[in-house]
């Protein structure tokens, strides 16, 4: 597995079959992009089944546990199943969707070998959803949901990007996910970098606030030291009364939301929160391709983009390469000035100043 200068292994990539999509949601930076008539062949700026296949083949040498496909939106590309079904066994295969394709072609994709599903969803309500996306398609998306339970995807992750539009819609997503077998939630901070309009941004300390209250038992992963908080139902009797044990022995009772105990079958909503945080980018160990063959070592970066090229020989130089230069985004390409601002730090600025880092990204 091939390691970055700051000692992070890369066992994952996520790629980008397709910058078209059928949604026109307002805090995406490619809106609506392309034909989006319904599942099609590869177009000219996308990468061919082969292509893709191929990448995935190279990454898998240097022993690349997992791939996400993600678009745009992915189910937009007719060989999806082929791709999935192509890709090397060794790796996990998971795909973020904005789920109005599922109905019809999850039972498919999981016969090919898809894994997970993560599925755009920011509100429960129907108007409130189709002003957040600029579309009509919010029962197709809960249809989608539903057939990827029963594809047995489960447990399917409903994305929800947290900005100041829904963040009243999240107590509403939290009891709808802690009421529904198979549901867990992924709450992600909205990423000003990446869309604009940084007034729409939130503390998003206000959110993690209101989950601690809310949740019956909170757990931090090692990964990015993100929080889980799991809502909605109680451990079953055994495990609360060990834990009333456990007190009663000098150690940490069952009502310590982060005392960790065998809760089961219950709802699990998750804070994905990248925004100013150099322990999220430490821990970073993807690496991502563009619909259109270029390989970045960064999402929030696209002054570090390399081609791909035709074949396996530049595949492995571009993977290599791309590895070798990667960095964190936040503690390193941008660094905290005396002001306790992030700004880019000077080393990687464009001095020509003929490049935008941010005029090219998905």
């Amino acid at each position: 597995m091939l390691e970055d200068d700051s000692g992070r292994e890369v066992s994952g990539v996520r790629v980008s079959l397709t910058d078209r999509c059928n949604f026109d949601c307002v805090y995406c930076h490619n809106e609506g992009l392309g034909d989006t008539r319904g599942p099609m062949e590869p177009q000219e700026n996308e990468l061919s089944t082969d292509r893709v296949v191929q990448f995935l083949e190279v990454a898998q040498e240097f022993d690349v546990e997992a791939v996400k496909f993600t678009g745009g939106e992915p189910m937009l590309r007719q060989d999806l199943e082929e791709i999935i079904r192509r890709t090397p066994d060794e790796m996990e295969v998971s795909m973020t969707t904005n789920g109005t394709f599922l109905p019809g072609r999850a039972t498919d994709l999981v016969d090919a070998g898809l894994e997970r599903v993560n599925v755009s969803q920011d509100a429960m309500d129907e108007e409130a959803f189709a002003e957040l996306t600029q579309s009509g398609a919010y029962e197709r998306v809960l249809e989608g949901v539903e057939a990827a339970l029963d594809a047995g995807l489960a447990p399917v992750k409903l994305n929800m990007v947290v900005f100041e539009p829904t963040a009243g819609y999240i107590p509403e997503m939290v009891d709808h996910v802690a009421e529904t077998d198979g549901l867990q939630l992924q709450l992600i901070e909205y990423m000003p970098e990446l869309a604009g309009n940084p007034e729409w941004a939130i503390d998003i300390d206000r959110v993690h606030n209101w989950l601690e209250d809310r949740a019956d038992h909170v757990e931090t992963r090692d990964m990015h030291d993100r929080n889980r908080y799991w809502v909605g139902r109680e451990a079953p009797e055994e495990t609360a009364d060990a834990g009333s044990q456990a007190a009663a022995d000098g150690g940490v009772p069952s009502t310590d939301k982060r005392a960790a105990p065998e809760m089961v079958d219950r709802g699990m909503v998750e804070i994905v929160d990248p925004v100013e945080n150099p322990t999220f980018c430490a821990n970073c160990h993807r690496v991502r391709l563009t619909h259109d063959g270029y390989l970045k070592g960064c999402l929030n970066r696209n002054d570090d983009l390399r081609d791909i090229g035709d074949t396996k020989a530049s595949m492995r130089e571009t993977f290599r390469d791309t590895v070798a230069n990667r960095v964190p985004y936040y503690g390193e390409y941008m660094i905290q000035n005396a002001d306790g601002e992030w700004v880019v730090n000077e080393k990687y600025l464009d001095t020509d100043g003929d490049r935008d880092p941010y005029e090219y990204s998905e």
